[in-house]
């Protein structure tokens, strides 16, 4: 008797125990459980809730809901094409910030008084509004520039890690995506729901240099500025030969003037030189091989220096090629820790969730990733890439309107420099950042040549010059 006791109490604190986490979980995962695909409550919301509004943040209508001619429910996207993959869609599943703010979307603040005369009158309760971070000016000014290139941009607020712009191509019309969905998902060529931006993963080339840069200044804190280099236009290093592009010769270079002048074999030699352990624990400190702080869908970076590294590896890695991948939401995360005395802040898209008369009933608000790099570093990177626009790779940048610090990367997958793919990546002011531009275009070229001009188009608009 006493053994039946005991067992039922033990089931009992089991059972106990269990109803509690039970309640902890839902309580806490609402937003997690709503969403779910097997969760059949989201079809009795969409029957009686009209799917909320998506605003850009100066109040231009992103994604909304219309009851049309014939009594069905449909999703229009006024700007077509331009914000497809940040925005997304909402039918045949979910991407961007139709997937992101989906709950919001699809309740309704309505109260109980409203929700009866709605269903006396046979109409939907209408759903909560996102107002999103995104500049409309911005992404369609990106979107334009990008053209027919396949690629990516990026803009985000420099001291909040707001994105103001996110543009991905090849796109697609998420106002047809249900329409269109067999072409998309059956071309062998086609990656047109790929977010390139977040989730493209790339060589980032010369743009690398500035963590080998980074390394490079925590081994010689006290005298980085008495490097000294000769360049020929080329290396070698056990049989391994490395070239400056187009086979530049530099001469005699100090760190600030190879990093400048991106060259090459400079950066090998710096490479070549550095603590192996130590490099590979800043890459861990700025993301790589881990995922990134974001709630954004983002693949994360990767390289590898270590042991098991043979001198091509380092050589390789040194200027951002070989097994060496980032995304260019990833890059733009280093730029912009750069650009804030060190501190990355977490990418978010979605500024507050409001009712329809504009009640706010979530904000979202700044969020910390964390110190990647001292204000020291962070003073001597800025110092870097503010000489690549003073007198380096995107002098061209150079005006009396206002200051850029940045670098420029031709990430090489082939023979020909042609095929290369074309990075920048930089914030301005420099003495006071308040943007950062990252952009890639596949496949068109240099850096300089491509990706450069693009950025400028956009921080030309931002400035209003």
């Amino acid at each position: 008797m006493f053994l039946i006791n005991i067992t039922l109490v033990i089931f009992c604190v089991l059972f106990l125990c269990m109803f509690l986490y039970l309640g902890i979980f839902v309580s806490t995962s609402t937003v997690e459980l709503f969403d779910n695909n097997y969760n059949n409550r989201q079809e009795l919301q969409e029957s009686n809730v009209l799917r909320g509004t998506i605003y850009a943040s100066g109040g231009e209508v992103l994604a909304e809901s219309r009851i049309d001619e014939n009594g069905v429910e449909r999703r229009y996207y006024p700007y077509g094409t331009a914000f497809a993959h940040i925005v997304g869609y909402s039918v045949n599943g979910r991407m961007g910030i139709e997937d992101y703010a989906n709950y919001y979307l699809m309740h309704s603040g309505a109260t109980l008084s409203e929700r009866v005369e709605n269903d006396l009158e046979n109409v939907k309760d209408p759903g909560y509004n996102v107002m999103s971070t995104l500049d409309a000016t911005l992404q369609q000014v990106a979107d334009e520039s990008l053209g027919m290139y396949n690629g990516a941009v990026i803009v985000t607020e420099a001291k909040t890690g707001r994105v103001l712009a996110m543009v991905s191509h090849p796109n697609f019309n998420p106002g047809s995506i249900k329409e269109d969905w067999e072409a998309i998902t059956s071309d062998p060529n086609g990656s047109q729901l790929l977010n390139r931006a977040t989730q493209g993963l790339y060589p980032p080339g010369s743009t690398f240099k500035i963590i080998t840069a980074l390394e490079y200044y925590r081994e010689n804190p006290t005298d980085w500025d008495e490097y000294e280099y000769t360049c020929n236009g080329s290396i070698t290093h056990d049989d391994y030969r490395i070239s400056c592009i187009y086979g530049t010769v530099h001469y005699d270079l100090d760190l600030e003037s190879s990093f400048a002048r991106s060259c090459n074999s400079s950066f090998v030699n710096i490479g070549l030189s550095l603590d192996l352990d130590k490099w590979s624990d800043t890459m861990d400190s700025l993301y790589f091989n881990r995922r990134l702080p974001t709630n954004l869908l983002a693949n994360y970076g990767r390289a590898y220096v270590g042991p098991q590294s043979t001198d091509y590896d380092i050589m390789q890695t040194s200027i951002g090629q070989g097994k060496t991948t980032i995304t260019p939401l990833h890059l733009n995360m280093i730029t912009q820790a750069i650009a804030n005395g060190g501190e990355m802040l977490r990418p978010y898209v979605i500024d507050r969730i409001v009712d329809e008369n504009g009640k706010v009933i979530l904000a979202y608000t700044p969020q910390s990733a964390g110190m990647v790099m001292s204000h020291n570093e962070s003073v001597f990177l800025t110092d870097l890439m503010t000489a690549v626009c003073e007198y380096g790779t995107a002098r061209v940048l150079l005006n009396d309107n206002y200051t850029v610090a940045g670098k420029t990367g031709t990430a090489e997958f082939a023979n020909d420099i042609n095929e290369s793919h074309a990075w920048f990546t930089c914030f301005a002011p420099v003495d006071d950042p308040e943007i950062c531009v990252t952009v890639i275009i596949e496949k068109a070229g240099t850096g300089v040549e491509y990706a450069v001009p693009l950025a400028k188009r956009i921080l030309d608009v931002y400035f209003d010059v």
